[in-house]
């Protein structure tokens, strides 16, 4: 059974570090909903929605009892003048207080959003894999598993720098099933061909046909996911029972992050977002897996 190994993510509730996203609730929305559908974990969200102290961070989360899985974590690396480690210290010291393992770690451009990305040269290339290994060695010092997260509008979204990622480094993957088919890597195939290098999962499915659009540069990712791009669990076109099964037999013991980015435009007056994330679940349950 996988259902121990089910947490939340903020971002199923609208919260997302992207200036302008939409409106943004607090902690003392989203953790009692998390609870009340049975999650008994969570991802810590974007900087500012939990505290910053790591002890108030780590008190939070047990005010609420919900364990902590860890937390996605965009930062320039491939940039020769900027140095990622001070920026990874500081999350290193909320993950250990809170008792969380896994630094999802995206490669972001340093731009704001997730619509537009630059091209890296070999420059660049190169001093990303030297900083992946330094943050690599750095965390696996404070007892902390990176994963690097394929994400879109970051410098690892497509198939081609997917693969760069896998030849050129050692560095676990977060297997995000709804990133990685926006980007145009199957996430079933990609499941099936490196199951030793997965170490952490998201689990979103997807409207292929927004995704699409994205992908051929017709609409922003922005605009996509505002228009219903993420589904509820089986609500989709993703293969999320085979992902789940490939995984499972290829003895994966890690989290599975239900995440369906979602844009609030104002304040739910309803469930709002806690209604798919009830009906992921359902399906999560009925696979009985």
């Amino acid at each position: 059974m996988i259902m121990n190994r089910i947490a939340g993510a903020p971002i199923s509730w609208g919260v997302c570090e992207v200036p302008g996203w939409g409106h943004q609730l607090t902690p003392e929305e989203v953790l009692p909903e998390m609870r009340q559908l049975g999650l008994v974990a969570t991802e810590f969200g974007p900087e500012g929605f939990l505290p910053a102290a790591p002890e108030a961070k780590a008190a939070t989360l047990r005010e609420h009892e919900l364990s902590a899985v860890g937390g996605f974590v965009p930062v320039v690396l491939h940039d020769t003048t900027h140095d990622p480690l001070p920026e990874i210290d500081r999350e290193l010291d909320g993950f250990v207080t809170a008792g969380a393992r896994t630094l999802v770690l995206a490669a972001a451009t340093g731009l704001n959003g997730y619509d537009t990305r630059p091209e890296l040269d070999t420059t660049a290339w190169r001093t990303l894999f030297a900083n992946l290994s330094r943050i690599t060695e750095r965390a696996a010092e404070r007892g902390i598993s990176p994963a690097l997260h394929p994400h879109v509008g970051t410098v690892v979204e497509n198939r081609e720098e997917v693969e760069r990622i896998l030849d050129g480094s050692t560095v676990p993957l977060c297997l995000d099933t709804g990133h990685l088919l926006i980007g145009g890597t199957d996430p079933v195939e990609l499941a099936k061909a490196v199951p030793e290098r997965i170490t952490h999962t998201h689990l979103k499915d997807v409207d292929v046909a927004l995704a699409d659009q994205v992908r051929a540069g017709e609409m922003t990712y922005t605009s996509a996911v505002r228009d219903g791009m993420y589904r509820p669990l089986g609500a989709g076109d993703i293969d999320i029972a085979s992902i789940i099964t490939v995984l499972e037999s290829n003895g994966y013991h890690g989290w599975y992050t239900m995440e369906q980015d979602t844009i609030l435009p104002d304040e739910p007056t309803d469930d709002g977002p806690t209604a798919d994330v009830r009906t992921s679940l359902t399906f999560l349950r009925d696979l009985d897996l």
